[in-house]
């Protein structure tokens, strides 16, 4: 009798040993994947936010020689009459609103959104771009 009650004792104890090594053992790897995963993360996000701040330039640079080719036209459309300056207004309307485009591209970099979202603005701000371009050639 004694000597199963050791027996016992003995698996059990060794049961309970190799049980919390594969515990402390899978904990280990839980921590490393969910370490991996943020570090990961860290770097993509920061990776796009480098290609996005190049778009966010090009935008701007792109919106500057637009709006220098308005400021070149605007005195010949105000010497015109009423029609040409109502034409002409509408037209740099278009070019205001690629601007607020453009800004709330750079706001959403500055408040780190996610990068779809920086994605999606910087989409808008093109299509903005481009209704102000069109503007500028139907002028």
């Amino acid at each position: 009798m004694r000597k199963s009650k050791l027996s016992l004792f003995k698996s059990t104890s060794m049961l309970i040993s190799v049980v919390g090594i594969i515990m402390i053992v899978s904990t280990i790897i839980v921590v490393a994947y969910v370490g991996y995963s943020m570090i990961s993360a860290g770097i993509t996000n920061e990776i796009s936010s480098g290609t996005q701040y190049d778009e966010l330039a090009d935008l701007k640079a792109t919106y500057s020689n637009l709006s220098v080719k308005f400021d070149s036209i605007k005195a010949t459309y105000y010497a015109g009459g009423a029609d040409d300056i109502q034409k002409y207004n509408d037209a740099k309307l278009e070019l205001t609103r690629a601007d607020t485009a453009i800004q709330n591209v750079q706001s959403a970099l500055d408040a780190n959104k996610p990068s779809n979202e920086v994605d999606s603005r910087i989409d808008h701000a093109r299509e903005q771009l481009k209704a102000a371009q069109d503007a500028y050639d139907t002028l």
